[in-house]
């Protein structure tokens, strides 16, 4: 086993993986000798890693384990979320890493590798878990869902999986969620869009029409229905890039120029601004863009 770098969105498996990697290589009774997991929420700075991490590399392990079954002379240190690690943190690990080879390898998992400094990346080897395809997502929550005795219509489960954008613990999260809504009926679409916080299609189709429509009063009132109903403008901005991007009635140039706006509302939105003035603004500009057209 080299040492490991593990990459991706949340939600697709890196820490189970290398959790079940290292339960077949130690078995139940040794896992916990042999594993050290260090999480965000762990104190992960200079001085443990010099210390905790390090005292842990330098223990020996043994080539059997108490069931007289061969396994592994190594331990496991497990970095979740390394890339909230300080560089400095990062780099009292390079050291360690080379120096305990012989009994300790390590397994970084991160959610964006261009955090983790060059000297460790380089020492290990990178599995990239992209974003789960929609077929293994529903196969997964359908498995879920019978073994809960979980009533759910197909449409929900395939709604259910483009919500959650690739990320399986998003989904069961969402799923669980809907479970205890329902009581025990049945899950339907209309249940995960409102759970999952996501602004439904026909909310959307009114916001383009009251673009369409010229009024600046149209566009206040929609506005500000958007706002009262509790819907994030975030989520709306996410939502609407998808529809102006696959849409066929913006031009080119008028799908940049929203883009764009998309995109600094998105940056507004983060820093904290008004939530009904950057809606207007952007409202403001795709009724600005499709008057040009017509």
């Amino acid at each position: 086993l080299p040492n490991l770098l593990f990459y991706g969105p949340p939600g697709t498996g890196k820490t189970s993986t290398i959790l079940a990697a290292a339960r077949e290589l130690f078995g139940p009774e040794l896992f916990r000798q042999r594993v050290l997991e260090l999480n965000a929420s762990d104190e992960r700075g200079i001085q443990v890693i010099r210390e905790k991490v390090k005292a842990f590399a330098q223990l020996t392990a043994s080539g059997t384990r108490a069931d007289g079954k061969v396994c592994p002379p190594f331990k496991i240190v497990i970095l979740d979320e390394a890339d909230s690690m300080t560089s400095a943190a990062q780099a009292a690990l390079r050291r360690t890493m080379e120096k305990e080879s012989k009994t300790t390898r390590f397994c970084l998992i991160c959610n964006y590798i261009s955090r983790i400094i060059e000297p460790l990346t380089s020492r290990c080897s990178k599995f990239r878990f992209k974003p789960l395809s929609d077929k293994i997502q529903e196969q997964r929550v359908l498995d879920v869902a019978e073994k809960e005795h979980v009533k759910i219509s197909g449409e929900a489960i395939s709604y259910l999986v483009k919500v959650s954008e690739g990320d399986l613990r998003k989904a069961i999260t969402f799923l669980q969620s809907a479970t205890r809504l329902m009581g025990g009926k049945e899950i339907t679409e209309k249940i995960v869009t409102e759970i999952a916080g996501v602004i439904p299609k026909e909310t959307i189709d009114g916001v383009i029409l009251a673009c369409k429509s010229f009024s600046f009063e149209k566009l206040e009132r929609m506005a500000k229905n958007l706002i009262n109903e509790g819907y994030a403008v975030a989520q709306l901005v996410n939502q609407l890039h998808d529809i102006v991007v696959e849409s066929e009635d913006f031009s080119d140039k008028q799908k940049s120029a929203i883009a764009e706006k998309l995109a600094d509302v998105d940056k507004c939105l983060a820093d904290g601004a008004d939530e009904y003035l950057q809606l207007m603004s952007l409202c403001a500009l795709v009724m600005q863009q499709l008057s040009q057209s017509s």
